[in-house]
């Protein structure tokens, strides 16, 4: 309300509506000012702008988080091979390759019919949630906020790894590495990365061009029979190769072979980004991404089928260190030990780190945008909807690059660690999106429906199976925390939204009911809980005042009986005009006290109970210090009392102290320049003259502060009224014209339309003047002097004017 703002910022009582020079303009904080020189300058809405893809740059823009995976879904399945299979692992890759190359098939048919149904944003997420509900479509929520959390992780992992394979020397520090490559990453992205920008394309087309000329190279090499393949067993740093003698029936190799399967999967990660994107391509937007979504699988499906190839041919084998990748090794044997060899094995790496570090970023621009539709039916926090300094969503952006980079840490950046907690997420979001659509089209039974039925089907029980054979394989190596994380979140998110909905409903019955009469109190008091005499208080004494209640009542309670006695000196050496009452507070429950003496004053019916709970607010590290929300919690009992309300009162005191001690400075200046045109004084003299002058600034700023204001407490000086116009005091009705000065100025709403409620005040009274259909009038604000004329009533016991013709005589004091 304007009368309340104005007793907070020192423009009522004293006249003063319009802001002083001092507060014109508040200085950014300091917070701001280092985020603007890190992040650049604040973005307008009208900036956020829409750019469409074509089909080349979808491609190159989308698909590097799915076609990176190639880079270490082979070394993976060897990894889970090795230590039983032996050397049979370099045969046993290639049947489990074509596996895994069905089930991409089944999956890239599946989101084909995604991207052509729902072209808006948020993939297997939107299916779910349209054709299970949003309940259910929360599993698949929490299954790709896991996945792209671990994607980060995996995806700057395995291009740092890709690094070391070409410079060895920093191997050690990977773990720096990654935190800072990912540091790096929330950093641009809170400033705006654009990823449809052609830059992001390049490492898809370098990366897919590098490899398939590697494999290429390879497969001319094997033909003329001079690609010779590595020894395993003379190799240093390798994972354990065992003797191979398991049978491939015995139940030890079948759990192998569904382990290495389960590791397989993850070169299958990130087909779903074309369908987040639908939306982004240019129309017709769902034959386009289906064409890319089809390119990318076959590109995928290439690299995976040769790199398991060159594996198989060249016996490459995974080291525990992470470096060199088999992918690296398989460079170094295709190109040869050349200094073309060795360009052409430089370029590989430099293709793989850019192509897998890009598919990482691409987890900076999904993220936000799944929280913010999650958030927008109301399963996450709302403030994961707001939109930052960049116009980015930067909670969610922040939240990733926290999560992500304790997964770094506390797995040491080790990608065959971080595989395990990968492929659950993802494959859950297949099988939704699988069922989902078979659902969708069993549904409509539109023309074709059926092969589109069992395709998506077989595509979502195939994805289960896969994520029922993870969770056993890969329990004990971090699947267990994937299952815990689903059975944590999934309920909360429901019940996340529980609490949202409720709300909403009850916000709804309400907007839909006729407004209660207001109130009608025949008494009004107002407590403000006093701690000490200082400017706060000052200032929260001037906001009760302004509420215009029946009785003002200053409150201490009494805790320490010294502190008391001083508190006691002070108000009365001050005299503030209103009476300060000690209550005994023996035990210290400062809350009990306070809900007691309201409880007490509600007794009767008719009377309401206002509190005032002065605050001084500091710096965000610096209140949460000094302060130990005390107040927050007399505000929240309080507030529970029937007819009693809680009101605590913000006072910057660094500010303000700092505009005291300005117009301070400035006195003395003033008094100083004052005297550099008159004959010279003694120096005690002049630095007693600009110490006196300086005190009484502060005395007569502090005098305003308090607002102990002549016009309610000090008695008036009367003013001869102009010729023709009539003393407020006097007026009962009939055509009047008074004079007098702004006291409160307030807007009310009236149906559908507001008036702008004007009290003047010309020491013999007081008088309303009601401005229907306004909310504004140009030089009318607190402290301007008024001459209205019109028709008179009285409403209350004081004089109302409704929409009488007014003069501004002279303007408030700031204005």
């Amino acid at each position: 309300m304007p009368k309340a703002a104005g007793a907070l910022d020192g423009s009522g009582g004293q006249g003063g509506g319009q802001l002083t020079k001092e507060h014109a303009r508040q200085p950014d904080s300091l917070w701001y000012t280092a985020k603007t020189h890190l992040l650049g300058p604040p973005l307008v809405n009208e900036q956020l702008g829409e750019q469409r893809l074509s089909n080349p740059l979808g491609l190159g823009v989308l698909s590097p988080d799915g076609i990176s995976s190639s880079a270490y879904g082979t070394e993976e399945i060897l990894i889970a091979l090795l230590p039983i299979a032996g050397l049979a692992a370099f045969t046993l890759i290639l049947p489990l390759t074509l596996v895994i190359l069905l089930v991409m098939t089944l999956v890239v048919l599946s989101y084909r019919e995604v991207v052509m149904v729902y072209i808006r944003p948020g993939g297997s997420y939107v299916v779910a949630r349209e054709n299970f509900g949003p309940r259910i479509a929360q599993i698949c929520a929490v299954a790709l906020l896991i996945d792209y959390v671990v994607t980060v992780a995996v995806q700057i992992a395995a291009g740092t790894a890709a690094v070391a394979s070409a410079i060895p020397a920093i191997g050690p520090y990977k773990v720096e590495i990654c935190v800072g490559v990912v540091l790096l990453m929330c950093y641009g992205n809170l400033r705006g990365i654009k990823e449809a920008g052609k830059a992001f394309a390049v490492p898809t087309y370098l990366f897919s061009g590098a490899v398939i000329l590697m494999i290429v190279v390879g497969l001319i090499r094997e033909v003329i029979g001079n690609l010779h393949p590595l020894d395993p067993t003379t190799l240093h740093g390798t994972y354990t190769i065992g003797p191979g003698t398991e049978g491939l029936v015995t139940g030890v190799m079948i759990f192998t072979l569904l382990r290495a399967f389960a590791n397989g999967g993850a070169s299958l990660t990130g087909i779903e980004a074309v369908s987040d994107a639908v939306g982004a391509f240019r129309p017709p937007e769902g034959r386009n991404a289906r064409k890319v979504l089809v390119a990318e699988g076959i590109i995928l499906g290439v690299l995976v089928a040769g790199i398991g190839w060159l594996a198989h041919i060249t016996h490459a084998t995974p080291r525990t260190a992470g470096y060199p990748t088999l992918l690296a090794q398989e460079a170094q044997i295709v190109f040869g030990p050349t200094v073309l060899g060795h360009t052409l094995f430089l370029l590989v790496q430099l293709a793989t780190m850019l192509i897998l570090y890009t598919g990482g970023n691409t987890s900076f621009n999904g993220f936000p945008f799944l929280t913010s539709y999650v958030a927008g039916d109301s399963f996450l926090p709302r403030w994961l909807l707001k939109r930052g300094h960049r116009l980015v969503f930067s909670n969610a952006i922040i939240l990733l690059a926290v999560t992500s980079v304790a997964l770094l840490v506390i797995k040491d950046a080790d990608v065959n660690s971080l595989v395990p907690l990968y492929a659950i997420g993802v494959f859950t979001a297949f099988t939704m999106a699988g069922f989902g659509m078979a659902k969708y089209h069993h549904t409509r039974r539109e023309l074709g429906w059926r092969h589109k039925f069992w395709i998506n089907f077989a595509a979502g029980t195939l994805s289960a199976i896969v994520v029922a054979i993870f969770a056993i394989v890969k329990f004990t190596e971090g699947a267990w925390v994937v299952l815990v994380l689903f059975a944590i979140f999934v309920p909360a998110l429901i019940r996340l939204n529980a609490e949202y909905r409720a709300e909403t409903e009850v916000l709804e019955t309400v907007s839909g009911e006729q407004p209660p009469p207001p109130p009608h109190y025949t008494r009004r008091v107002v407590y403000v809980f006093v701690d000490d005499f200082d400017l706060a208080t000052l200032a929260a004494l001037r906001y009760a005042r302004s509420l215009r209640p029946t009785q003002v009542r200053a409150v201490h309670f009494v805790i320490d009986s010294l502190r008391a006695e001083k508190l006691r000196e002070k108000w009365t050496r001050a005299d503030r005009g209103v009476a300060l009452d000690f209550i005994d507070c023996p035990d210290r429950r400062l809350t009990k006290a306070a809900i007691d003496l309201a409880e007490r004053e509600v007794a009767d019916p008719g009377t309401h109970v206002t509190v005032i709970l002065p605050r001084r607010s500091y710096s965000p590290l610096l209140g949460r210090l000094l302060h130990d929300r005390t107040g927050d919690k007399i505000a929240a009992a309080v507030s529970r009392i029937p007819r009693s309300a809680a009101t605590i009162v913000p006072y910057d005191v660094p500010g303000r102290v700092a505009v005291l001690q300005a117009r301070q400075a400035a006195a003395k200046a003033a008094a100083a320049a004052a005297r550099a045109g008159k004959p010279a004084e003694p120096e005690e003299l002049r630095t007693d003259r600009g110490g006196r002058e300086g005190m009484a600034a502060t005395a007569q700023e502090l005098a305003r502060e308090s607002d102990v204001a002549a016009a309610h407490s000090l008695p008036r000086k009367r003013v001869a009224p102009t010729k023709g116009v009539v003393a407020i005091g006097t007026v009962s009705g009939g055509k009047v014209t008074v004079e007098g000065k702004v006291r409160v100025m307030e807007i009310r709403p009236v149906e559908r339309n507001s008036v702008l409620a004007v009290e003047i005040n010309d020491s013999t009274g007081n008088l309303t003047a009601m401005f229907y259909g306004r909310s504004h009038i140009p030089g009318v604000i607190c402290g301007a002097r008024l001459r209205l004329t019109g028709s008179a009533g009285i409403r209350g016991g004081q004089p109302v004017m409704i929409n009488p013709a007014y003069e501004l005589l002279t303007p408030g004091e700031d204005s």
